[in-house]
């Protein structure tokens, strides 16, 4: 006995398929519109929330972007903390820090309504950049130089968390940017810190 198999190379025979119903044309333009709203919303939080701000990333060679961190810190340490080098670079220089299991290197100290631009990367894993207690969020890829101008605009003491796991010791992975007041004072309250526009913590 002869059985015709069906391939699904052949379309089927009959009208097979029903029109949507009415509730699913609904649902389904709901959906559309929402995709809509959150295609809409990367772009405007990317400019007015300030989370994540625009920079130049260009790729480096991991051990010599850290060489380049430690001859930075050796040019302008101006103190120590816990065997880190407080580096205090002048207005206006390149500023480099590097991410490295456990650790950021080196202390920043910068003076606010100055200019730098900052260039971070890592030496070894990913890690993962968080300004506390700001918003600011970056992912840190070895390989890559990230670099992105900043002006402080509120003094304090801040510290950096990794928020991208790195290993065993991802919870003691803290760093720290001191930003002195116009006057080049310290000052360890930075509850008025807030984000400006643009993103220049």
């Amino acid at each position: 006995m002869l059985t015709k198999v069906h391939t699904g190379l052949d379309a089927a025979p009959g009208v097979w398929w029903k029109p949507a119903h009415k509730a699913e044309k609904v649902w389904v333009a709901i959906a559309f519109a929402w995709c809509m709203v959150l295609f809409a919303m990367m772009p405007l939080w990317h400019w007015r929330g300030g989370q994540n701000p625009s920079g130049i990333r260009r790729r480096v060679e991991p051990r010599a972007f850290y060489a380049r961190t430690q001859e930075f810190a050796k040019q302008y340490q101006v103190g120590t903390d816990r065997g880190l080098p407080i580096v205090q670079p002048p207005a206006g220089s390149d500023v480099y820090m590097t991410a490295l299991t456990f650790q950021w290197y080196p202390i920043l100290q910068l003076t606010q309504g100055e200019t730098y631009r900052l260039h971070l990367s890592a030496l070894d894993v990913n890690h993962g950049f968080s300004l506390y207690p700001l918003n600011v969020n970056f992912q840190i890829v070895p390989g890559y130089d990230y670099a992105l101008e900043v002006t402080p605009t509120a003094s304090g003491d801040f510290r950096i968390i990794c928020n991208e796991f790195c290993g065993i010791g991802h919870h003691t992975m803290v760093g720290r940017v001191i930003v002195l007041d116009k006057a080049g004072q310290r000052v360890s309250d930075n509850a008025n810190a807030r984000l400006g526009n643009g993103a220049t913590p």
